[in-house]
């Protein structure tokens, strides 16, 4: 039970890791059409995640193969119930990578525009689909007795499940602007800031809406009370503080408030649903938890050793990455076409 507990939290960690990180970087490539009046300032907007983007995303991918080899009755209903999401989410992100690559190829302003686009949509689906899947995990899905997903795609579809695609949507697009304050400067910075001064109030009051609809549509009120503690809590503060610190200049703490919102609400996501992994709409008895759909102790016991000794290589990697491309990007500097 103890090793369940252990991974249940490490996963948890694992998405902490991928929300927060994906999230600029999401928020940044939804920017960039945007933000970017022309080719040389969408060449800097995309240079600021150009070194970081790929490895951002190896977060996601450990995180499914973390639940894959721990939870391998939870990855199987997950990823056969949510199977034609997590196709639109893949084709999302397969776009994207290819337009980063390919954008510079030719020097076309159409051609170049096109992929810009492309860039855009393929940060736009990506968190619209991760919030559909988190408030259907909390509200809960149909889950029949022998743990196979029975209802369609069609049935992820709510108006709560919307509202959490747009509260991330929008969450995001804070988190990259305010990313895009800290990495970029002139004329491109000021436009960031602005824009994460207007969406501010619109993300909160977004996600305001969600929590709202979350009193309604999940059991998180009754099992943790009207005041489910401090970490949801301390998110909405956060987010709350993020116009204060930009009124006073503070670009990096408000950026420190978004990541800190992003964080800690993915901690109460993964705190409503413990011990469970997939909640049944049909009958409670019918829920996955970490006790029903988890390896065996061995496999546990293995995994445990080796994220042990690779985990802390890997932070230290990637820390020292975003330590090597921490200046800032002008369009004063050679950018690489």
């Amino acid at each position: 039970m103890m090793l369940e507990t252990l991974w249940f939290i490490l996963i948890c960690v694992l998405f902490v890791g991928f929300f927060f990180l994906e999230g600029f970087d999401f928020g940044v490539g939804m920017l960039t059409p945007i933000l970017g009046k022309t080719d040389r300032e969408r060449r800097v907007l995309i240079n600021t995640i150009g070194p970081v983007w790929d490895g951002n995303e190896v977060w996601l991918i450990t995180a499914g193969g973390a639940i894959f080899a721990a939870f391998p009755g939870w990855y199987a209903t997950l990823f056969s119930g949510f199977y034609l999401a997590l196709f639109f989410m893949l084709l999302a992100l397969i776009g994207r990578g290819v337009a980063f690559e390919f954008r510079s190829k030719l020097d076309n302003p159409k051609w170049r525009s096109l992929w810009d686009y492309v860039i855009g949509i393929g940060s736009l689906l990506p968190p619209l689909l991760w919030g559909v899947a988190l408030a259907n995990l909390m509200r809960g899905v149909p889950i029949d007795e022998s743990t196979n997903y029975v209802g369609t795609f069609w049935d992820l579809i709510s108006v709560y499940s919307v509202a959490a695609g747009v509260s991330i949507v929008l969450l995001f697009l804070l988190h990259g602007a305010l990313f895009l304050a800290l990495k970029t400067e002139g004329d491109i910075r000021e436009r960031a800031r602005s824009f994460a001064n207007k969406i501010g109030a619109w993300t909160s009051a977004v996600l305001l809406l969600f929590v709202v609809l979350s009193y309604f549509e999940t059991d998180m009120f009754t099992r943790n009370g009207i005041m489910p503690g401090m970490v949801p809590t301390m998110a909405g503060f956060a987010l709350i503080s993020v116009p204060f610190f930009l009124k006073a200049g503070r670009d990096g703490w408000a950026f420190i408030m978004t990541g800190a919102t992003i964080a800690l609400s993915t901690i109460t996501v993964f705190m409503a649903l413990f011990p469970r992994v997939m909640i049944s709409s049909l009958n409670p008895d019918w829920t996955l938890t970490i006790h029903n759909t988890s390896s065996n102790e061995y496999t546990l016991q293995v995994m445990s050793v080796v994220a042990l000794c690779t985990v802390p290589l890997v932070l230290a990697y990637q820390a020292w990455t975003y330590w090597v491309f921490r200046k800032r990007v002008s369009v004063r500097d050679h950018l690489d076409y």
